[in-house]
C-alpha cells in the first residue's frame, strides 16, 4: 500500500494528514498556524510527517491562494502575513523531510477531490465553486487542474458583478465574493442593523420574513447564479460543485442556485446543467492534496 501526505495550511489551523492509495486518512493531526512566522509552521508540519513512520511517496499541499505555483511560492493570503508573503512554501518543506512537495490552492485542490472520488468522478469536465469565508474556484479536466497561462486561473473572488456594488476588504466593489461569500453575507446584513455571527443566522432572518436579510441572501443567490451561468456560456462543464459552509449547512441553497442558474441559460443547455453539493466536506483539501500527489507521481 502506498502512503501520501495531504496538508491543508489555513491562518488559523493546519492539519497534515496520512493518506493511502485507496483515499483513506489513516491518520490526522492539527495545530496552530504560526499567521507570521512560517518556518514555526514548516518545522511542525516536517515533525508530524516523521512521526508517522510509514514510507510517503509525496506530499500534496493546500494553501489559499493567490500562489505561484509555478515557483511553489506564497504570493499574498489573507490570513497569513510577516515572512509568509513571498515565501518558497514547497521548497522550504522539501528541505526539511527529502520528500517531493506540491503546492496547489485550496480551492483547485478541493476540485481535484470532487473530480476523483467525489460527486465528479464520473465526469471529465468539473468546476468547483467554494462558498465560505471566501469564495473560490477550481476546474478540472480529465482528472487535471486546469491552471492557466500564469498559475492563476480560477482565481474568481474579484469578478465584478455589480457596478458599484458592496465592498468587502480587498475584494473589488461588487466582486462575487463581495456579494455571495459568507462572510459578506454577514458584513452586509451587520451594516443593516442585524444581529449575526454567520450566514445561516442570516437565512434564517431572511425565512422569518426580514426584508434586509432577504435581500442579501436573495442576492447572494442570484448573483452567484449570474456568474454560474457566465461560466456554463464559456466552459459548458458537464458538472457544477459547491461547497464551503454557505453551500452545504443553508438547506435548499444549492438547488434554488441551480433553478436560478438554469433561467439563465439557453433553452438547449438547461438539461445539461447540474449544480451539486460537494460530498467530501472539509475533508476535501487534504484528500485533494493527497490526489495531487499520487496523480502527479503515477
Amino acid at each position: 500500500m502506498k502512503y501520501a501526505i495531504g496538508i491543508d495550511i489555513g491562518g488559523t489551523n493546519t492539519r497534515v494528514a496520512l493518506i493511502n492509495e485507496n483515499y483513506e486518512i489513516k491518520e490526522r493531526v492539527q495545530f496552530s498556524t504560526d499567521a507570521n512566522d512560517p518556518d514555526k509552521t514548516m518545522d511542525k508540519i516536517a515533525e508530524t510527517i516523521q512521526s508517522f513512520e510509514t514510507d510517503i511517496v509525496g506530499v500534496g499541499m493546500s494553501c489559499p491562494g493567490p500562489l505561484d505555483l509555478i515557483n511553489g511560492k506564497i504570493i499574498q493570503t489573507p490570513n497569513l502575513h510577516g515572512k509568509w508573503t513571498g515565501f518558497s512554501v514547497s521548497k522550504e518543506l522539501e528541505k526539511r523531510i527529502q520528500i517531493p512537495v506540491y503546492l496547489e490552492n485550496d480551492a483547485n485542490l478541493a476540485a481535484l477531490a470532487e473530480s476523483v472520488i467525489g460527486e465528479g468522478k464520473d465526469y471529465d469536465y468539473v468546476q468547483y465553486l467554494t462558498v465560505s469565508t471566501g469564495l473560490g474556484a477550481g476546474l478540472v479536466m480529465h482528472k487535471k487542474i486546469f491552471t492557466g497561462a500564469h498559475g492563476f486561473a480560477n482565481e474568481v473572488a474579484n469578478s465584478c458583478m455589480k457596478h458599484e456594488g458592496p465592498s468587502h476588504g480587498m475584494i473589488y466593489p461588487g466582486g462575487i465574493e463581495a456579494i455571495s461569500s459568507g462572510t459578506a453575507i454577514v458584513e452586509r446584513a451587520k451594516k443593516k442593523g442585524l444581529n449575526v455571527a454567520h450566514a445561516g443566522e442570516v437565512n434564517d432572518l431572511a425565512l422569518d420574513g426580514n426584508v434586509d436579510a432577504k435581500e442579501i441572501m436573495q442576492e447572494a443567490k442570484i448573483y452567484l447564479a449570474n456568474f454560474i451561468a457566465n461560466i456554463q456560456a464559456y466552459i459548458d462543464p458537464e458538472i457544477f460543485i459547491l461547497g464551503g459552509s454557505v453551500a452545504l449547512k443553508i438547506d435548499g441553497f444549492v438547488e434554488e442556485v441551480e433553478e436560478l442558474v438554469k433561467m439563465r441559460v439557453f433553452d438547449v443547455v438547461k438539461p445539461y446543467v447540474k449544480v451539486r453539493k460537494s460530498t467530501l466536506n472539509e475533508d476535501s483539501g487534504l484528500l485533494g492534496a493527497a490526489c495531487l500527489a499520487f496523480l502527479t507521481l503515477s
